[in-house]
């Protein structure tokens, strides 16, 4: 275990450093320069090579790589190159909403997912697992923004049971307002996330009756529905997993989105703001810890994995 634990942090770490150098170059290549940005229309071109300098944007791209490369090492992701704040106390205020937005958004996929996927697997060919199967695909095709639309015109417009846009200028102060300021957004991620993972659980689910082993215990005396739960669902654990882990990836590129259209204070408003401001410091930090937080996934279902596969022990 130790071993392969050694060999999976040593992958992570190489991805990690994969990612910063593709971040770092392709931020570079994109059009604009920051030093006139600050400089101003009306900014010579004294002013913009002296705004270049004190930035360090004058050095050989290999030196700022470096440079930026050891001060994450040392856990210090660099400062804006317009407000001069740090980069890492950014990205944690605005984490304060876009965490607990990933973490509902998940539960909802999760509830929404599991129940109705093997209820729709136990009942196939019954109406309700035809109505189930259909739902979940009809959902699975809807566009995040427009489904945070018809959420809003609902939920906020017509019964005015919750807010349409914005968070709370006190933040988790205000535990209350916060939560439900999320609840539209999570629904929104949740159900159209959720719709999709339902597919899945209802495919390895009808996998799993055709197995010999639920057979089997149908044959000793249990039902089909407590074979399937005591001895089925375990068998496809490590498929809906993995399928899980890829979930909670796609449900942090969908916060990501959802926080333009209900206007919430995260980190992906914070990066298009970013990146339309061309602030190169703020957007690679962002863009490093989202695609740090998608490998650390990768890396949690690989460890879940071996933990649970005795084939993959023993190969180990």
């Amino acid at each position: 275990m130790a071993k392969y634990l050694l060999t999976r942090l040593a992958l992570l770490v190489v991805g990690l450093l994969a990612a910063s150098a593709l971040i770092f170059a392709v931020l570079r290549v994109m059009p604009g320069d920051v030093a006139q940005l600050i400089a101003g229309t009306q900014g010579s071109a004294a002013q913009v090579a002296r705004i270049r300098e004190q930035l360090g944007l004058d050095l050989p791209l290999w030196q700022q790589y470096l440079g930026w490369l050891g001060g994450i090492v040392r856990g210090d992701l660099g400062s804006s190159l317009l407000t001069g704040s740090p980069v890492a106390d950014q990205l944690w205020e605005k984490a304060q909403v876009t965490v607990p937005l990933g973490v509902l958004s998940m539960l909802v996929a999760l509830l929404i997912a599991m129940p109705f996927g093997v209820l729709s697997a136990l009942r196939r060919g019954r109406a309700s697992g035809t109505l189930i199967s259909g739902l979940a695909q009809g959902l699975a095709a809807v566009p995040v923004v427009w489904a945070g639309m018809m959420l809003v015109v609902v939920f906020a417009v017509v019964l005015g049971w919750l807010p349409a846009q914005g968070f709370p200028r006190s933040g988790w102060a205000s535990p209350d307002q916060a939560l439900r300021a999320l609840v539209l957004p999570a629904l929104t991620i949740g159900v159209v996330e959720g719709a999709m993972l339902l597919r899945f659980v209802r495919s390895a689910t009808l996998q799993a009756i055709g197995q010999d082993f639920v057979r089997t215990g149908a044959a000793k005396g249990l039902t089909r529905t407590q074979a399937l739960i005591r001895h089925g669902l375990p068998s496809v654990g490590l498929s809906i997993v993995t399928v899980l882990g890829l979930q909670v990836a796609g449900t942090v590129v969908g916060a990501v989105v959802i926080e333009r259209v209900f206007n919430l204070p995260g980190i992906g408003r914070m990066l298009a703001s970013d990146v339309g401001s061309r602030d190169l410091a703020m957007v690679q930090g962002e863009l490093l810890v989202l695609t740090g937080f998608v490998l650390l996934i990768g890396f949690a279902v690989d460890l879940v994995h071996h933990a649970i596969d005795p084939r993959q022990r023993e190969a180990g």
